[in-house]
């Protein structure tokens, strides 16, 4: 029996109705702490997995894992991509022309990357296909001139499919009359969105008009590359152009788009540490609640000391009540949390649309939906973490409960 005492009389003390309203009032407090701190842990840290998430699948999905380029042009690209997609991590290649231009219609100018693609090759590294909201990629075939914008691009610029926009390229055209920019008319065959900042500041056009724009003739600008694992992107770049020498020379998305994923993670890490911090507050709230609690108590322990109680049983009484307290709002905090990180897309997109408010800007947050991405595997660093902490609170009061001289409390009872 007197095994089990500290667990029936410390869970006992949890469902008991105190006399003293303050102390239920910090044990409340400290339960509804937890809980909050846990629930909001889970949720942001869902938020924060969501982005990395986006990153990798949507932004990382149209920028090319690596690009291996030659100043001078590439001829015989189609030999080098049947090479390179032999090697190890590397799973599909595609020629490129990249050709920074200003597009303009009506008096509306716009700045943006023209793609010149191969639309067969172009699927092999992009998802951009996935993406088409109008038109397909097919309709960039060579000679007519097509382009295809990103949604926000064409917004921008007022126009849709079957619209006229026209190209002005950064170099300049000499002829009898003076100096002239080159400029080129394309029709707008069709959009895309990813929901990126790419979506207003992208295009694609057929890489032979784009040879011809560009006065390449039949060179490439260089070969897009997907890889099976985009972290393996330096090293497998580095090694492909030891291996081609020298004329070659390569750009892994690390430096177009490592700074934001690094940040992401920074972002994921600082807030995980700060919200832990409030855990630690509510956890240790406990503490003041049970040392009222044994202040109050004082005579139950020297009676329970008399009749043949350990200092043991005594601080495992305390250790059990604060450790329920702890438990239960945990517990209560993951469910909140879990069903918090489930649904928190559809509960902003729901907020969205009924007061007309957006909160994400896809040109300063790349994106613009809220992502949600639940890791079982953080929910369990977060329950751990929150359990360690509940314990430590527990042991100070209950080891304050264990030193109670029964003969000290009962000389004034």
């Amino acid at each position: 029996m007197l095994d089990r005492l500290p667990l029936l009389i410390g869970l006992r003390y949890v469902r008991a109705k105190r006399r003293n309203h303050f102390i239920s009032f910090i044990s409340l407090t400290s339960m509804l702490g937890l809980t909050l701190g846990v629930a909001v842990l889970i949720l942001v840290l869902s938020v924060m997995n969501g982005f990395d998430r986006e990153l990798r699948t949507r932004i990382l999905g149209m920028v090319p894992h690596t690009q291996i380029e030659k100043p001078s042009g590439m001829t015989e690209w189609e030999s080098l991509a049947e090479r390179l997609t032999q090697r190890e991590h590397v799973i599909g290649a595609a020629p490129y022309i990249e050709q920074q231009g200003m597009f303009s219609v009506d008096g509306r100018n716009h700045g943006a990357m023209v793609n010149g693609i191969k639309p067969d090759w172009e699927r092999r590294v992009s998802i951009v296909d996935e993406h088409m909201t109008q038109g397909s990629l097919d309709d960039l075939v060579p000679g007519e001139w097509n382009v295809v914008l990103g949604s926000t691009l064409a917004r921008q610029l007022g126009v849709g499919v079957g619209d006229n926009v026209t190209l002005l390229v950064p170099e300049a055209s000499i002829t009898p009359a003076g100096v002239f920019p080159r400029l080129k008319r394309f029709t707008v065959s069709g959009t895309f969105s990813v929901g990126a900042d790419l979506d207003a500041n992208l295009a694609y056009a057929n890489i032979e008009d784009m040879q011809t724009l560009a006065r390449m003739g039949n060179a490439v600008g260089g070969l897009r590359l997907e890889l099976d694992d985009l972290f393996m992107a330096g090293s497998v770049t580095q090694s492909i152009i030891d291996d081609l020498g020298s004329g070659y020379r390569g750009l892994d998305w690390t430096y177009t788009r490592g700074n934001l994923f690094q940040a992401i993670q920074m972002e994921k890490r600082m807030i995980a540490l700060l919200l832990t911090v409030i855990i630690a507050v509510a956890a240790f709230n406990i503490v003041s609640t049970l040392v009222m609690v044994v202040t109050d108590k004082h005579a139950d322990i020297a009676i329970l000391r008399t009749i043949g109680a350990t200092p043991r049983s005594i601080m495992g009484i305390f250790m059990v009540q604060g450790m329920a307290i702890g438990v239960i709002g945990i517990l209560i905090g993951v469910g909140l949390g879990v069903l918090l990180a489930l649904t928190v897309s559809d509960i902003i997109a729901f907020v969205e649309s009924t007061f007309g408010v957006h909160f994400l800007d896809a040109g300063v947050y790349f994106i613009s939906e809220l992502p949600s991405q639940l890791l079982w595997s953080d929910v369990g660093n977060i329950v751990l973490a929150a359990f360690v902490l509940t314990f430590l609170s527990t042991l100070y009061p209950a080891w304050r409960a264990a030193k109670v001289q029964p003969a000290e409390v009962l000389r004034y009872e």
